[in-house]
This record gives structure tokens, C-alpha cells and sequence, in this order.
């Protein structure tokens, strides 16, 4: 028996190496760690359990068949994250440069299938070449085999992946259909052609890092969610993210102790908006004083900033903030914004988020760019999202709720549950110049003064129209507030809002405009 056991201890010293020990240090000197460094950052210390350990590919082809490495380049199991359980894959870039064979995509499959059976969030640290050229079809079949799982796992499970390398070609795939990405600056690249092929076919010089870098897919396109500076920064962050979120869609998110004797009263909120409707200010002053220990998790933090989308806890209760910008194009919605919004919405809802929009918009970006590239369909996607949500929905109406924009953010026709207003709010169909221009055209044009009497006009209308008090009348705002009272107003709102129950009509399912 004694041989045997320190044969099975051998074997896992020898699959602990990975590549071996140059290998290794060719990771280090990269800046990056090593599958096994990554996962003990990430997780609870010693929660860590393998499985597939001693899993090899069978190929033979290319004299593979002398070139078998244990685990063969990815590392599987579950662990936990603060004391909840999470299943997780970390690929071995030390083993035949992390690339995807047959067993390789096996091994993630295999650890899907069990996360989903057991309902709890799955995690991928990403750092491969890309499809093993030497298996051919067979290991683009094992990424095909993977994305069916993440598709079927979406709205299910969360999913989490994180890019520490390279990440190219139809790898990018997986990682795009998961719930977030994290990316590392300098050292993490998605793209689906590289350097050289766009080169050759649109004659174009690009380096790797502004074709596919952390700053271009967290700033220009969109594709991560999150970007940091180094790896351990992002171990720290998904650790975060994940005390936000449930384990699956049956679930809830873990709600914190709080203490609720307390003075909720936030006197600075009174002096955050402006006297000139048209100056702007930081919205994130708001948040921040809105929520618990002031926390808040921003996702998509340097994308469309004119949306602010990201996580915090008001009562102790996990909440999903949606908010406008007013400092970033007046907060006005444009076609990314309008994209980023209603992805983060749908994620909320499919993870029984409770949502609070903070609105100050004056209504959609005008101008042929965005209409000829679809701001209809893309800001419907928004609308659809909101209306579609059946979590806990509340809003506070900060200052502008113009036209289209005030219907779209959360308004009380589209299943809003509770709609606050403070007192500087301005709920009107379009802004006081423009209103009274239209209405008032022929007696402005008739006018010895123009001016002086478009001033009067406009001064007329901002008393009479551009307030919350209309809206209140007819029951579209459910309670004009003080800001300075704003945050207990939630913490009570959505106390009583835990047990809503809200359904969607039966259907296969929906089709919203992509």
C-alpha cells in the first residue's frame, strides 16, 4: 500500500509543475502567475479541491504522443469565496502554451455540467494560445462544446471569466457570452484576428495592445466589464463582485447584518444639485451617499460614462444602481449607453437584483451618427429591459426627466414599483427653451423684443411646468422627497419590497431588438 500512496503522491507533485519549472518562470517574467497561483489568490485559503488532476489528451499526431503533461494545461474544481462555493477553471499556460484540446475542453465541460447541477457560480481565469493546431477540428469541437454550456448556463449561474493573456479567435467567444470580464493592463489581449492577419487583409498597423488590450475593450468597445493593473487586483475585485450576487436564479444575494437605529438623514445630499438646471454635477456623489459605508462596485466604470451601472447595498439588501451622468454629455442616452444599461438590467433581473435608477436625462443623443447607426433599435433595448424586469424597481427623479427618456428610465407605466421625485425635478416633454419655441413660435416671432419675451416665455413655463408636482398629481410619482431624506426613503422601500412577486406572460421566449 505504501507504494501506491507515494506513487499517487508523485503524480500530483509532477501535475503540480505544470510545464515545468522554465516554463514557470517564463510566466513570472511576463508578469503573470501561474494557474495554481491564481486560484490560491482567488479563493478561500486551503477551499481548493481538484478534480481531473491526471487527465492527459490522446493525440498522437505530431509526435504529441511523447509530449503528455498531466491535467493537460487547465486546472479544474471548486473552492469557496467567502465561505460560498463556486466551481472554477484556470488555464496552464506553462502547458503547451495553455492551448484548448479535446480533454482540455472536456475538463471545463465536465466542470460547467456540475455547476450547473449544483447552482453555483462558475469562474474561468483565461490564459491560452487558442485552439491546439495539431488536434484540428476535434478542438475546435471542445470550444463549440463549451460556448452550448455558457449559453445554456446564462440566466442560470453566474458566470465570471477573467483574461490574464492572450485570448484569440473563437476563445473570445466563450468569454463574451459569460455575465463579466476582467481584464489585466498590459497583459491581457482579446481579439478575433490578430495583428498579422489584419495587416494582410486591411493593410492596417496596429500593436497587439490597441488592437485587443485592456484599455480598448474597457474604454472604446465594451467587451470587459472591469480593468486593473495588476492580476491580484483582480482576484480582489471578483471576490467583491461575487458577494453582490446569488448563487444561481433560484436564489437570493446574501443580505448583510444591518443596523437600523440610526440616523438615515443625509444633509449633504440638499446642496448636490445646482440653482442652474444646466450646470452639471457628479452623480456619483449621490450613490456613494445613498449607499451602505458608501461602496459601490461600478461595472463598465470607463465605458459610455454618460450611464453609471454597477452594485452596492442599501439596508444591507444587494441592489443594482442605474444611473445618468450629468457631468459626462449632460447624462444624455446614447446608443452605448442605451447597450450597457440594458445588459446590466437584464443581468439584475435574471439574478433577482432589486434595481434603483437615480434619472437626471434630457433624452436621447441626437444627430445622423447615432441615427444611422440605430439609436431606435438600441435604445428600444433599454426600454425592453426595463419593461421586461420583474425584481423590486424603484427610481428617484433627481432633476431632468425629458420626453422618450422619462418613459424609458424606470417611469411608473413600465412597472416602476415605487417613484420618487425631489424637489428640483423637471418632468416635461422637452426642456423650457425648446417647449416654448415650439408652442410659442408665432408670438415670439411677432415680438418687438424677441428675446426678452422668449425669456418671459420660458421663465413662465419652468414655474408651471418644469417640476414634479404634475406628474404627482396624476400618481406617476409616488412622493416628492427631500434628498436629504433619500436614503431612508430606500432603505424602508426596499425592506418592503423583498417579497414582491411580478410575472412575465408564458412564452418560449422573448425577442428583444438586438
Amino acid at each position: 500500500m505504501k507504494e501506491k500512496i507515494d506513487q499517487l503522491k508523485k503524480l500530483r507533485e509532477e501535475a503540480q509543475k505544470g510545464g515545468g519549472e522554465e516554463k514557470i518562470k517564463s510566466q513570472h517574467e511576463k508578469g503573470k502567475l501561474t494557474a495554481r497561483e491564481r486560484i490560491d489568490l482567488l479563493v478561500d485559503e486551503g477551499s481548493f479541491s481538484e478534480i481531473d488532476m491526471f487527465v492527459k489528451h490522446r493525440t498522437s499526431d505530431f509526435n504529441l504522443d511523447k509530449q503528455k503533461i498531466l491535467g493537460d494545461g487547465v486546472v479544474t474544481g471548486f473552492a469557496r469565496i467567502d465561505g460560498r462555493p463556486i466551481a472554477l477553471y484556470s488555464q496552464d499556460f506553462t502547458v503547451f502554451g495553455g492551448s484548448l484540446s479535446e480533454s482540455h475542453a472536456e475538463k471545463i465541460c465536465k466542470i460547467m455540467d456540475l455547476a450547473m447541477k449544483m447552482g453555483i457560480p462558475v469562474i474561468g481565469l483565461n490564459d491560452s494560445g487558442g485552439a491546439r493546431i495539431q488536434e484540428g477540428v476535434v478542438s475546435l469541437g471542445g470550444y463549440a462544446d463549451i460556448f452550448l454550456r455558457n449559453t445554456l448556463a446564462s440566466g442560470v449561474i453566474p458566470q465570471i471569466s477573467a483574461i490574464l493573456g492572450p485570448c484569440a479567435g473563437g476563445a473570445v467567444y466563450s468569454p463574451a457570452i459569460t455575465d463579466f470580464i476582467f481584464m489585466v493592463k498590459h497583459t491581457s489581449h482579446m481579439f478575433v484576428t490578430g495583428p498579422n492577419v489584419v495587416k494582410t487583409v486591411t493593410h492596417e498597423e496596429v500593436t497587439f495592445e490597441d488592437l485587443g488590450g485592456a484599455d480598448t475593450h474597457s474604454v472604446k468597445s465594451g467587451v470587459a466589464h472591469f480593468s486593473f493593473e495588476n492580476e491580484l487586483e483582480v482576484f480582489q475585485n471578483i471576490r467583491k463582485l461575487i458577494s453582490y450576487l446569488p448563487l444561481n436564479w433560484k436564489d437570493r444575494s446574501p443580505e448583510k447584518e444591518f443596523n437600523f437605529d440610526q440616523d438615515f438623514i443625509e444633509t449633504k445630499l440638499d446642496n448636490i444639485i445646482p440653482d442652474n438646471p444646466n450646470k452639471p454635477y457628479d452623480m456619483k456623489e449621490i450613490i456613494h451617499l445613498l449607499l451602505d459605508d458608501e461602496e459601490f462596485l461600478e461595472v463598465h466604470a470607463n465605458y459610455a460614462e454618460n450611464l453609471i451601472v454597477g452594485f452596492g447595498r442599501i439596508g444591507g439588501i444587494s441592489v443594482g444602481i442605474v444611473a445618468n451622468q450629468p457631468s459626462i454629455l449632460a447624462g444624455v442616452l446614447d446608443i452605448n449607453a442605451s447597450v450597457k444599461g440594458a445588459r446590466f438590467i437584464r443581468f439584475c433581473d435574471a439574478f433577482n437584483i432589486p434595481i434603483l435608477t437615480l434619472e437626471d436625462v434630457p433624452g436621447f443623443m441626437p444627430g445622423t451618427e447615432q441615427e444611422w447607426n440605430g439609436i431606435i433599435r438600441h435604445g428600444s433595448k433599454l426600454l425592453f429591459a426595463y419593461c421586461e424586469a420583474t425584481v423590486p424597481k424603484v427610481t428617484v427623479i433627481t432633476r431632468k426627466a425629458y420626453g422618450g427618456a422619462y418613459d424609458v428610465m424606470n417611469s411608473k407605466h413600465i412597472r416602476g414599483d415605487f417613484n420618487f421625485a425631489w424637489p428640483s425635478a423637471e418632468i416635461a416633454v422637452m426642456g423650457p427653451k425648446g417647449a416654448v419655441e415650439i408652442i410659442f413660435k408665432r408670438e415670439i416671432d411677432k415680438a418687438e423684443d424677441k428675446e426678452s419675451r422668449l425669456n418671459q416665455l420660458i421663465s413662465e413655463y419652468t414655474e408651471k411646468f418644469a417640476n414634479p408636482y404634475i406628474a404627482a398629481e396624476r400618481g406617476y410619482v409616488d412622493d416628492v422627497i427631500l434628498p436629504s431624506e433619500t436614503r431612508l426613503r430606500l432603505i424602508n422601500t426596499f425592506q418592503l419590497l423583498k417579497n414582491k412577486v411580478d410575472n412575465n406572460p408564458k412564452r418560449k421566449h422573448c425577442n428583444i431588438p438586438l
